[in-house]
């Protein structure tokens, strides 16, 4: 069973395009889409293509991958249909000779997983620097409507114990000189590039800044720690523990994650950023949950020196996400109706 077959998945879809948005606005459009195979992109592309279906709003995706494999394997249904469009392109290579219109550009490409920033530090950093600024200045010259740059709880750093939870204002601390730093860094960095843009080129500009999401449309090489506990709960493994599990994370569900995002789209000012969070919870009682969702155990493991590299030296970062709420955006699921139903998706087509 391929995802979107899935009723439960399905069902996602149908809550998505049923949220009051102004989904007219996209008639017409086109849509680039960076990161297009990744967690957050399939499922955007999933609900673009589903609107089209339903709502017989016609709007042009086009999708930028590394690999045309990964775009076929991850869109096969649409392979026949001529609203979606693959472009074989990496973000750290010009744009030069990119001929495409982009009405909107969803920038999602980024080295996210803790293993990357151990074995390609330099790619994670160019990524979400150089890659960005050969989007934003793509943008320009497409006289894009609107970017959204998908940023990351990470920018804030390590919580100095003056607040229960992150808002958009917060600014915590990050050890530059660690391997690690890379990533949050470059989140960072990126942001201040945003700004730069809307300032000197007058682009318009939003930022989700997203916490740890999960969901039905993770990749297999996926090496965040939800979703490793989330692959043993699915082959009805223990789950594995790599540290005393005391830290405290925000998490989001993939479906709640876009269509914040999307909020973001249709209703955020220029310029701004915007918490997206949904439920937080200890790394531990994420695990006791997952496996009592999975009828298994916890077993604790040392990680090894390559895991060890790439793992968050936070130990809490929980976010505030009473802005985007404010915007109209309500999150559906807690977090155990979420993992449940990533669990019960992935099992019908995983297994």
């Amino acid at each position: 069973m391929f995802r979107t077959d899935n009723p439960l998945y399905k069902e996602d879809l149908e809550y998505t395009i049923s949220l009051p948005l102004p989904w007219e606005t996209l008639n017409g459009k086109s849509i680039l889409i960076t990161g297009a195979t990744g967690m957050i992109g399939t499922y955007l592309i999933d609900v673009l293509m589903f609107l089209c279906e339903k709502k017989k709003i016609f709007c042009n995706i086009i999708a930028m991958s590394r690999k045309r494999e990964s775009f076929e394997t991850r869109f096969l249904p649409y392979l026949d249909k001529s609203n979606l469009q693959f472009l074989k392109h990496n973000v750290n290579d010009s744009f030069d000779n990119i001929d495409v219109k982009a009405d909107y550009i969803f920038h999602f490409a980024s080295n996210t997983h803790p293993v990357s920033y151990a074995t390609e530090p330099i790619s994670t950093i160019l990524t979400n620097v150089l890659g960005l600024n050969n989007l934003l200045s793509f943008a320009v010259k497409c006289n894009t409507q609107r970017f959204v740059y998908a940023s990351s709880v990470e920018v804030y750093g390590e919580n100095r114990g003056d607040v229960e939870k992150f808002s958009e204002d917060y600014c915590g601390y990050i050890d530059c000189n660690t391997l690690r730093a890379g990533y949050p860094e470059g989140k960072r960095t990126g942001e201040a590039l945003c700004q730069a843009y809307i300032s000197e080129k007058n682009l318009d500009i939003v930022i989700p800044r997203l916490s740890r999401i999960y969901g039905s449309t993770m990749l297999d090489s996926d090496s965040k720690v939800v979703s490793q506990f989330l692959k043993n709960a699915i082959k009805g493994e223990d789950i594995i523990l790599k540290s005393d599990g005391c830290q405290a994370f925000s998490y989001t569900y993939i479906a709640d994650a876009v269509n914040a995002i999307l909020y973001c789209l249709f209703y955020g000012k220029i310029g701004e950023a915007y918490n997206i969070s949904s439920s937080d919870i200890s790394l531990k009682e994420l695990a006791k949950m997952i496996a009592a969702i999975a009828g298994t155990k916890i077993c604790y493991e040392k990680p090894d020196l390559l895991e060890a590299k790439g793992f968050s030296k936070s130990t809490k970062a929980l976010l505030d996400s009473s802005k985007i709420t404010s915007l109209g955006w309500i999150s559906k699921y807690i977090l155990k109706q979420g993992l449940e139903k990533t669990v019960k998706i992935l099992s019908s087509y995983l297994k």
